[in-house]
């Protein structure tokens, strides 16, 4: 599974309007016996990329963002 199906298997998991942490993604990938710290790098990238086509959006406490900076929430558009 690559970073980006992460995010959008989780997202399609969820309620519309729902989010997921980043940290989840990371979770995913890294299995139940995984280092997922050590995937967030490749999460932050798969977001990155995501956002750019227009398959996610990302806000911080509700508020839409732009860009990924700091802490954030991934949304599906």
């Amino acid at each position: 599974m690559t970073p980006e199906d992460a995010i959008l298997t989780l997202l399609a998991e969820r309620a519309a309007g729902a989010t997921i942490c980043p940290s989840e993604a990371a979770r995913l990938l890294a299995g139940s016996q995984g280092d997922w710290r050590a995937e967030m790098e490749a999460v932050h990238a798969a977001t990155d990329a995501l956002a750019a086509k227009g398959a996610i959006a990302l806000s911080w406490k509700g508020a839409p963002m732009q860009k990924r900076r700091g802490p954030y929430r991934i949304a599906r558009r």
